[in-house]
């Protein structure tokens, strides 16, 4: 059995690597040399269950969330853990996160051995009420809630992470040097199971200054540290271009540690032995349909919110033994697909208390066939008014080869798009293309009802963005 090293970055976009015409383009050399050296590059990997915990559950379970349950712990949402299964197959784990929701969610238990390095986002360790708690940036140009002592979560994490901010003490950095450690403490003791979650990319943003400046040399205004998850219009030209370059300095920094990683891998000469994947949970948005972060929950927009490509459409990289290096996978996997894929590239027979959802794709990346999924669906689980469906904040998206179909769409209509042509999903088709709508519709309503949802739920989803379905009559903005 092989080693299995898994990397997660929170909201690192599919188009932070290479050159994709990302909202700005971000330097990622390690994980490109990566790409390029090493790994099949999955290009049509995209999330499943959204965002950040239902995501991961998704994969370490390899069974669907979403329609079912959201964001919940762990070992509510079924008896399956990656980690429980290679520990019983006779291997050591262990769980390295910054992430600050893994242990609430207790994604810990299961694994040999977790550690978790603490002051992300809202996670205070320690008071420091002797100091002020400073304002980072305009209230109005953030997200407001949730809020503490009357400060947002940009004024937290600058309080919580007060010391001077030297590289070395950001957290992509220091969880890549725990990593490290580990490795060399570990790496004869195989097969090990490796989870290196970084929480970065994820907002507040609080890379060094000097590489903000590298993307926006000439910005002198507030920084812009924590989208507003509302209209991108609250904030000027040169304040959105700042946004950008706050996540794209933080993203070039997990790239440098994710990169120190993989240079230990190598340095202890692991490749031949070892599967490697790097992935994400999710993406954001950074202006792109007019808004700034991953779902709507600001009063000032009344629109709702697909979980479109920018936010859904993740890189999935894959390096191991009879792995082609420096190629391109175009098929369509999910989150679920992850587990049985890494089981089957590790050589691990193992079977899951439950069955799994997902499908290997392990085949495909050895060179075999390239179809896997007719479709990926993206979706979010989240409470409503009456109970019975999402609220605004997010709905799904459902992607093939070429069409991208929102169900409820920004105004409450069915969305289309060709992103062939349209990658970014920005130009809707729908009303040109009423027989691809027809098909797309039918492809949610096929995946709902083999992912077990109930009649309500597929009627809801297949029904809704249509005239007097029932989103139209009762959730449309003023209907």
């Amino acid at each position: 059995m092989r080693n299995i090293i898994l990397i997660i970055t929170d909201t690192f976009r599919y188009d932070n690597l290479g050159d994709r015409c990302a909202a700005m383009p971000v330097r990622t050399p390690c994980l490109d040399a990566f790409a390029a050296d090493r790994a099949t590059d999955v290009h049509g990997f995209y999330t499943g269950s959204f965002p950040t915990i239902p995501q991961r559950t998704d994969l370490a379970t390899g069974r669907v969330g979403w329609p079912h349950y959201g964001w919940q712990p762990v070992d509510q949402s079924g008896r399956n853990h990656i980690a429980s299964i290679l520990r019983g197959a006779g291997y050591a784990t262990q769980l390295l996160c910054d992430c600050p929701h893994l242990f609430p969610s207790r994604f810990d238990q299961g694994f040999e051995a977790a550690y978790h390095l603490r002051g992300q986002e809202g996670d205070t360790p320690i008071l420091h009420l002797n100091d002020p708690i400073p304002l980072v940036m305009p209230h109005e140009k953030t997200r407001i809630a949730p809020m503490r002592r009357g400060h947002t979560l940009a004024d937290l994490h600058a309080w919580t992470n007060r010391s001077p901010r030297y590289e070395a003490e950001m957290f992509p950095i220091r969880t890549a040097d725990t990593a490290v450690r580990w490795l060399e403490e570990n790496h004869k003791a195989g097969p090990f199971f490796l989870w290196i979650d970084f929480f970065d990319p994820h907002e507040p943003w609080d890379p060094p200054e000097y590489l903000v400046r590298r993307y926006d040399p000439d910005y002198d205004g507030p920084p812009m540290v924590h989208p507003n998850y509302g209209p991108s219009s609250v904030y000027t030209g040169a304040e959105l271009r700042n946004l950008r370059a706050h996540y794209a300095a933080e993203a070039e920094l997990v790239d440098r540690g994710i990169g120190r990683t993989l240079q230990k891998v190598d340095d202890l000469g692991l490749w031949d032995e070892t599967v490697v994947v790097v992935t994400s949970d999710h993406g954001i948005s950074l202006g792109e349909h007019n808004r700034t972060g991953k779902s709507n929950i600001t009063e000032a927009d009344r629109r709702w919110w697909p979980i479109y490509p920018e936010i859904s459409h993740i890189p999935f990289l894959v390096a191991a033994p009879g792995v082609a290096g420096g190629s391109g996978l175009n098929l369509l996997a999910q989150p679920v697909d992850a587990l049985p894929t890494l089981l089957d590239l590790a050589g691990v027979e193992a079977a899951p208390p439950e069955p799994f959802h997902g499908r290997s794709f392990a085949d495909a990346l050895r060179g075999g066939r390239e179809s896997h999924r007719p479709c990926a669906v993206s979706g979010c689980y989240a409470d409503s008014p009456d109970g019975a469906a999402p609220a605004r904040c997010s709905t799904p998206f459902v992607i093939t080869e070429r069409w991208g179909y929102a169900p409820i769409g920004a105004t409450g209509g069915e969305e289309l798009y060709d992103l062939h042509a349209d990658p970014l999903a920005s130009h809707d088709i729908g009303s040109a293309n009423p027989e691809v709508v027809r098909e797309m519709r039918d492809l949610l309503d096929e995946h709902l009802r083999d992912a077990g949802a109930d009649d309500r739920a597929i009627r809801l989803w297949t029904d809704g963005g249509r005239s007097g379905g029932a989103w139209a009559r009762d959730y449309l903005p003023n209907g």
